[in-house]
């Protein structure tokens, strides 16, 4: 995270620059080095992938796996991420090279990157992460669908010479040649699903991905079955020089809005998984400095011909699962892809469309993030009707759409909660005084706290433009408590994303053995809690009527008698 107030040039140090400074040894190096390679083993598949549904060749994916990823690790704000082409860009680039061409995806890739770099510039890092919930989970859960519509050809063999963008169009085309499925490729599919759910189940640790594709490779050498070979020919084993290409610079201005979409995308993806990266190594991210290194990621793929990239949330984990403690990481990754590169570019023309769209599959999904969707179905009804649009404009029509009317409808939806907010606080102040909020003074609660016991108080909606500070509050304690008392007696209403926070800050307490304690909560949040299941949550001690209750619910869990915390 960025302090506002800090010094121009500390917001926009790369975390490598600050990794080597404090110190960086061969443990450290060797560490870095096979995270790299366990990393790059898992992209090497997947780049290829992503590259061929975002309708374009396999090696515009390793390209932009190798430039964008080992810049993005260079100059990035976060320790350990890992960038390079992903899902979330599919149905955009498609879209784009469809209508404009692979020009037009190179000029829409340029312009996008620019905007990175301006918005990190102007300190908007902070600002791209007031997102709501619902439109997030919304056009994630769309793409997925949109990912495994585009895999339908492969997946069933079909001879078809070229999809259409639209999702309706598709599907029409699918059922119009489904008497022409190939039932070998299928069932190599099936296979090859098959393979990485076992062995994600069975063998997490292994690199399932490619494991599929290798053994697709060799049991399609026997099957007549459309492979990278038979439709693109033998993949280069080299990088294409850096050049400025033939760019319709005429069309700019209608290249705007997918350039714009582009950028949104890496920005927030990028975030979203520096946050997940700072969650599992409890460090934190220059928001900032990642916007711009996103922004050079993204202009340098443009120059050497390569799709839109962003930080992986996916390869991020696996990167740290893999023992990653600096960008290092990241940079090892992009120099073993290029190896392979060199080395395996005449073997990758046998590998199955088939195995590669198993692999999607499986990628389409985690993006779903089902239960997400089917948590924010118990939100309230706003909440529900932003999820659901941004959902269906997203399959149905335009990714660009869905982010405008979800986010437009969000803020509306906001501005009407406020009008009932500002309603129910006259009418509380005339029925009733609030104790809790007017006898107490912050000194007075430090005063009372009994040890290992710590309090903090949120004033105000809880909504998803401040949802996001929660991720702060337990690192401003000296001391981990104990217990942990979240007064809300000033809170009026919450919405999903709020939920959401809270749900991230229970569990970041449970990890920690931290005991949470409710106090005040009014009855809009405790129904919106209730309906989400968030007060059933296991580091949940109890809700407390005020802050006096909760101090002897305190004192009783630290009690001998009482056990350790939850």
């Amino acid at each position: 995270m960025n302090n506002p107030g800090a010094p121009f040039w500390h917001v926009f140090v790369p975390k490598l620059a600050s990794v080597l400074r404090r110190g960086y040894g061969l443990p450290d190096l060797r560490a870095d080095l096979v995270a790299g390679l366990t990393v790059a083993i898992v992209a090497l598949p997947l780049a290829m992938a992503l590259a061929i549904a975002s309708g374009t060749t396999p090696e515009k994916g390793l390209h932009t796996a190798i430039v964008a990823g080992f810049l993005i690790s260079f100059f990035g704000g976060s320790r350990v991420q890992i960038g390079g082409p992903t899902a979330a860009f599919i149905p955009v680039v498609f879209n784009v090279i469809e209508r404009f061409g692979y020009g037009g995806l190179i000029l829409c890739t340029l312009l996008a990157g620019l905007m990175l770099i301006g918005a990190g510039l102007l300190r908007l890092g902070t600002l791209m992460k007031y997102m709501p919930q619902p439109v997030v989970t919304g056009f994630t859960a769309g793409i997925a669908v949109t990912i495994f519509t585009s895999q339908v050809k492969d997946l069933l063999g079909l001879p078809i010479d070229k999809l259409p963008g639209e999702f309706f169009a598709k599907w029409q085309l699918y059922f119009a040649h489904v008497g022409q499925t190939n039932l070998a490729a299928f069932a190599l599919a099936l296979g090859c699903l098959a393979l990485i759910v076992a062995l994600r189940r069975w063998r997490p640790l292994w690199p399932g991905f490619l494991i599929a594709v290798v053994a697709g490779a060799l049991v399609a050498l026997s099957l007549d079955v459309p492979t990278i070979g038979s439709t693109f020919g033998t993949i280069p084993s080299a990088l294409p020089e850096f050049a400025f290409p033939h760019i319709p610079f005429e069309r700019t201005a209608e290249l705007l809005p997918a350039s714009f979409t582009i950028a949104f995308l890496a920005g927030v993806e990028s975030l979203l998984s520096a946050v997940v990266a700072d969650g599992m190594t409890g460090g934190r991210h220059r928001s900032n400095m990642e916007l711009v290194a996103q922004g050079i990621a993204n202009v340098g793929s443009a120059l050497i011909g390569g799709l839109p990239a962003t930080g992986a949330i996916a390869r991020t984990a696996t990167n740290i699962r893999a023992g990653a403690r600096s960008p290092v990481a990241g940079i090892a990754h992009a120099a073993f892809l290029l190896l392979f590169m060199l080395l395996l570019a005449p073997l990758m023309r046998f590998v199955p469309f088939a195995a590669l769209a198993a692999v999607l599959l499986i990628v389409a999904w985690n993006m779903s993030e089902i239960e997400r969707f089917r948590h924010l179905l118990r939100a309230p009804r706003g909440d529900r009707a932003v999820l659901l649009l941004t959902f269906a404009l997203t399959v149905a029509f335009d990714l660009t759409i869905a982010i405008e009317v979800g986010v437009v409808l969000a803020a509306f939806l906001f501005m009407h909660r406020m009008s009932e907010v500002v309603a129910v606080e006259q009418h509380v102040g005339l029925i009733e005084e609030d104790e809790d909020a007017r006898r107490e003074t912050v000194s007075d609660q430090r005063g009372r706290l009994p040890p290992e016991v710590e309090a903090f108080r949120i004033a105000g909606p809880l909504f998803f433009a401040v949802a996001n500070r929660l991720d702060r509050v337990l690192d401003q304690f000296l001391r981990k408590p104990r217990v942990f008392i979240l007064r809300l007696r000033q809170v009026p209403l919450i919405d999903a994303s709020g939920v959401a926070a809270l749900q991230d800050l229970f569990d970041r307490c449970q990890r920690q053995g931290i005991a949470v304690i409710l106090s005040g909560l009014q009855a809009q949040p405790r129904e919106v809690m209730e309906a989400m299941h968030l007060t059933t949550h296991p580091a949940l001690l109890g809700v407390a009527p005020d802050f006096e209750s909760a101090l002897q619910l305190a004192r009783a869990q630290l009690a001998p008698s009482g056990g350790p915390a939850a």
